[in-house]
């Protein structure tokens, strides 16, 4: 009995660590419910970019710093992993890269959404 308990402790541990997080989770907004980092700091997409591709040269980046992947990170459902113009890979939802602002200070806040007419909040 003994061992039966510990078999199926062994492969519930081992069959919940099999499924990745997400790298981004819901959180609800003024603006209304938007993805963040695990920080917190609201993510934006930017309407200049192509399906799986980042149109956020490196002096956009400045502005609007790419939300990185960790070098082991795998695209799973609808993440997906594109190239920065920094070289690194970032976190993509739904094909749409993904972006923090700088002028966000503090989490939750969303002074990004609108900028330019193109930066919208991740939803």
């Amino acid at each position: 009995m003994r061992m039966m308990l510990i078999a199926i402790g062994l492969v519930s541990a081992l069959g919940g660590s099999a499924f990745a997080a997400e790298p981004a989770k819901m959180v609800d907004t003024k603006m209304g419910k938007a993805l963040a980092d695990e920080k917190g700091m609201i993510l934006y997409t930017f309407d200049k970019d192509a399906k799986d591709k980042s149109n956020c040269d490196a002096d956009c980046l400045k502005k609007w710093p790419a939300f990185h992947a960790a070098a082991s990170a795998k695209a799973e459902g609808e993440w997906s992993l594109v190239k920065a113009a920094d070289g690194m890979e970032m976190w993509a939802y739904e094909g749409k890269p993904l972006y923090t602002y700088a002028e966000d200070k503090k989490a939750g806040e969303t002074n990004g959404d609108g900028v330019g007419g193109v930066w919208h909040l991740a939803k």
